[in-house]
């Protein structure tokens, strides 16, 4: 299926990660330009270097989503690079394990900056141009902790929930634009980070590593990790001309993993 979205430019945050990278591999394999965003600079780079290996365009910045000041300069070095934004793909990075009673207003300040306001940021940016050509995509990957919260990742659970109804919200204001305005919910995706996850809740509970492993891999219907390519893909069609009357919409993907209707 051709989606459409050749020529188009997309922005990944975090692409320098599992996720953000192989979301914008898919992408660029549908012959978009993706500009690759991470705060580990190198990652985005790499990310960046294997797109153009294979003949596609592309561009690595280095951006920390926590420093709201940098959102325009690296919007348009982006512009300058690959074109107008049409794409957008609002991942960010996982906080580190935690409850919610008594954690340091501080800190809770720190990633609502870093993964809610900047989110909002780079979109307020990118939309009023996306409204001035008629198209766009903002695509929004959160957790699936925003529907059933999972223990011990107290910040995520809070902060991503709060962007599934600014989602929504944005969906209503700017649908008549030719924009669409969608939240993809990962289950446990085979990246890193699920790895740290796993590798933090053995030394929690006194088990092995493999054993929590295990145990994870269980609870999931289809009785595997997913891979990073199967969302990534999930995340292009939302991307696509076909998926024009999508929005306002929660995707799972997440190998049957929430219970809930």
């Amino acid at each position: 299926m051709d989606l459409g979205i050749s020529g188009r430019t997309a922005l990944v945050l975090g692409g320098g990660g599992g996720i953000g990278g192989a979301i914008g591999q898919v992408l660029a394999e549908e012959g978009a330009g993706v500009a690759f965003a991470d705060i580990d600079g190198q990652a985005a780079r790499r990310s960046a270097e294997a797109v153009e290996s294979a003949g596609g365009k592309a561009v690595g910045i280095q951006w920390d989503l926590g420093d709201l000041g940098a959102v325009d300069a690296n919007v348009r070095l982006v512009e300058d690079s690959l074109g107008p934004v049409d794409i957008l793909v609002n991942n960010t990075g996982g906080p580190p394990p935690s409850a919610v009673l008594g954690l340091d207003h501080e800190i809770w300040s720190k990633h609502f900056q870093s993964m809610v306001l900047s989110v909002i940021a780079i979109t307020d940016r990118v939309v009023p141009l996306m409204k001035n050509r008629g198209w766009g995509r903002v695509i929004t990957s959160t957790s699936s902790g925003v529907i059933s919260p999972i223990p011990n990742l107290g910040l995520s659970n809070t902060l991503r929930a709060g962007l599934l109804g600014w989602s929504k919200t944005l969906a209503r204001e700017v649908a008549a634009d030719g924009i669409t305005c969608n939240v993809v919910l990962p289950g446990r995706i085979g990246t890193e980070r699920i790895r740290f996850l796993d590798r933090a809740k053995a030394e929690r509970e006194g088990k092995s590593v493999e054993q929590t492993t295990a145990e994870s891999i269980a609870s999931i219907p289809v009785r595997r990790y997913g891979e990073p390519h199967e969302y990534a893909s999930v995340v292009a069609f939302l991307a696509s001309v076909q998926a024009a009357y999508v929005t306002g919409s929660v995707v799972r993907v997440d190998g049957g993993l929430i219970t809930s209707i």
